[in-house]
C-alpha cells in the first residue's frame, strides 16, 4: 500500500487515541498535507464526540494553522436520533477505554476471549446490522443466511472474525471496529426515527431498526464493562436516559419470551418504571424489583438469577420464572 493508504487505514484508531507512538506521530504529519484524510479524520473525531462521548483534544498542532482553520470552518455533523444515542455513547465509552489497553491486549476478559478477541467480537456483532443497512463488511466471508439457526451463525461468525483478527495487529482491529461503528452512526437509519421504525430480522427476532440500535448499544456497554473489569478499571453505567432505553428494550423482549400464559409478575426497576410481565388478565401473583443496572447485567448474562439483588413479595415460583427467563436472553 502507499503511505496514503497506510494512514487512511489508521484514522479510526487515531480518532480514538489507540495508536502506538510511531503511528501516532505519523498520522498528523500526513494530515497536514492530505485534505482528503484530514476531512476523514475530522469526521471520525466528530463521530466519537457524539452524545456524552468523552471530550477529545483539538487537532494536533502539526496540522498547521491553515488546515486547522479549515477543519473548524466545516459544519458540525448532525446529531443522531434518540434511538441511536445510546449506541453512540457506548462507542465513545469503549473509545475512551482503548488507551488503557496498550500492552494488555492478551488479558483474559470473558468466555475464552482476551481483550483483542473481545473487540473482534464487537466487530462481528455489529456486522449483521451493518449489512442490513447497506454497509460493506470489514472482514471477508460475511453473509446473511436467512435459513440458518441464528445462534450457530452468530457463534460461527464470531469465531471467524476473531481468527482473522488474531492475524492482525490490535490497532487494525480497533480501526475496523470503530470505522464500522462510525458508518452505522452515519446511516440515515441512525438519524431518522421514521425510517428506522421499519423492522428487520436479526439474532432470531424481528424488531424495528430503532431497537436493533439499542441492542448494539447494550452489547457494546456490556463488553466495555467486561474489559474494564479485566483491566481493573471501573466502567460507569450508561447515562440515566440511555439506561432507561436499554431497560425498556429488555423488558419488551422478556415480555415476548414469557408470553401471555406466565403467572403475572409486577416488575419494577428501583426508582423507575414498572410493568406487568406474563398474563395481563389474571391477578398479579408476585412483585419483583431490581436495580436497573443489575437487571441489564442479568439479561446480559453477567448476574445469576439466584444471586442478583432483588426485592420480592408473593409467589416465589413466579418470580423465579421471570429471573430465569431474563437470564436466558443472554447471547453476549
Amino acid at each position: 500500500m502507499t503511505d496514503h493508504d497506510d494512514v487512511r487505514h489508521l484514522l479510526a484508531a487515531w480518532a480514538f487515541g489507540a495508536l502506538g507512538p510511531a503511528e501516532e506521530r505519523a498520522v498528523p504529519l500526513h494530515l497536514a498535507v492530505c485534505e482528503d484524510c484530514a476531512a476523514e479524520a475530522e469526521r471520525l473525531r466528530a463521530t466519537v464526540r457524539l452524545l456524552d462521548g468523552p471530550p477529545l483534544d483539538e487537532p494536533p498542532s502539526a496540522l498547521g494553522t491553515l488546515l486547522t482553520g479549515a477543519l473548524r470552518a466545516r459544519p458540525a455533523p448532525p446529531r443522531v436520533a434518540r434511538h441511536a444515542a445510546p449506541y453512540a455513547a457506548a462507542v465513545a465509552g469503549l473509545g475512551a477505554l482503548l488507551p488503557e489497553m496498550a500492552g494488555r491486549w492478551s488479558t483474559p476478559v470473558v468466555h475464552d476471549w482476551d481483550v483483542h478477541a473481545t473487540v473482534a467480537h464487537l466487530l462481528a456483532a455489529d456486522e449483521h446490522l451493518a449489512l442490513r443497512l447497506g454497509i460493506d463488511a470489514r472482514v471477508p466471508g460475511a453473509r446473511i443466511d436467512e435459513g440458518a439457526d441464528w445462534t450457530e451463525a452468530w457463534e460461527r461468525r464470531t469465531a471467524e472474525v476473531i481468527a482473522h483478527e488474531y492475524g492482525r495487529r490490535p490497532g487494525e482491529t480497533v480501526a475496523d471496529w470503530s470505522a464500522q461503528a462510525a458508518a452505522l452512526l452515519e446511516t440515515p437509519h441512525a438519524r431518522d426515527p421514521e425510517l428506522a421504525a421499519g423492522t428487520t430480522l436479526l439474532m432470531g427476532i424481528r424488531l424495528p431498526v430503532t431497537e436493533h440500535f439499542l441492542a448494539r448499544a447494550f452489547e457494546a456497554w456490556i463488553h466495555t464493562d467486561d474489559i474494564g473489569r479485566a483491566l481493573g478499571l471501573a466502567v460507569p453505567p450508561p447515562p440515566g436516559e440511555y439506561l432507561g432505553q436499554l431497560v425498556r428494550l429488555a423488558v419488551r423482549v422478556l415480555g415476548t419470551v414469557l408470553g401471555a400464559g406466565a403467572p403475572p409478575v409486577l416488575f419494577a426497576v428501583r426508582g423507575g418504571e414498572e410493568w406487568v410481565l406474563g398474563s395481563q388478565s389474571d391477578p398479579v401473583a408476585a412483585e419483583l424489583t431490581l436495580d436497573a443496572v443489575d437487571f441489564c447485567l442479568l439479561v446480559g448474562g453477567r448476574c445469576a438469577p439466584d444471586t442478583v439483588p432483588r426485592e420480592t413479595t408473593g409467589d416465589a415460583a413466579a418470580v423465579r420464572n421471570v429471573l430465569e427467563r431474563a437470564a436466558s436472553l443472554s447471547w453476549l
